[in-house]
């Protein structure tokens, strides 16, 4: 028997869809070859008249049978073009990294003008009256000084947390860390 448009468009379902095309503004005339022969149904053979066949799934305007992309649908790039997916790294990994590269540099991790600045302040702090004038190299001596106890009492602080049963360092590794060492600001708190 053959199959006119119509019966095809009704025994497959495709009249409805025709139809919400019609209402988006689009016209039978502006679809593609793809469209055309999925709307009119000429496919016969295995896929029945109803279902494409495999090389002419996702051809089209909009990726699916009605014009309109289907909801939920992706379409990834074509090998070699867009974007590069980013790698995800495991947690820690680039933790370990930059204590690696902390480890292996000499150069001083504060920046020097904040670090004047603190140094400057500190010194007014102390006495408002007089005005202290400061080397660069006095400056970089404090701050190579400051640095290393630092260093050291985050070095003991996470000493503690270890002891603790942790990995997370807290205030309270802080302040028994500088309790054993015998400074006296902890124990003032």
């Amino acid at each position: 028997m053959a199959r006119t448009k119509m019966t095809a468009r009704k025994s497959s379902g495709l009249s409805s869809m025709g139809m919400a095309k019609s209402s988006f503004g689009t016209s039978k005339t502006a679809m593609s070859p793809a469209e055309s022969v999925i709307q009119a149904g000429h496919y016969g053979g295995q896929h029945g008249g109803a279902i494409p066949p495999p090389h002419m799934v996702g051809l089209g305007s909009g990726g699916s049978y009605g014009g309109m992309a289907a909801k939920g649908t992706h379409r990834s790039p074509i090998h070699g073009q867009g974007e590069k997916k980013q790698r995800t790294l495991r947690r820690g990994t680039v933790a370990l990294r930059e204590i690696r590269q902390y480890q292996k540099s000499t150069e001083l991790l504060l920046r020097k003008s904040p670090f004047q600045r603190l140094v400057r302040e500190l010194a007014e702090a102390l006495s408002p009256n007089l005005e202290y004038r400061f080397q660069s190299q006095a400056i970089l001596a404090l701050q190579e000084a400051c640095e290393a106890y630092m260093v050291g009492l985050f070095e003991d602080t996470n000493l503690c947390a270890i002891h603790a049963k942790r990995v997370t360092i807290m205030p309270r590794d802080m302040d028994l860390a500088r309790r054993l060492r015998g400074e006296g600001a902890a124990m003032k708190q």
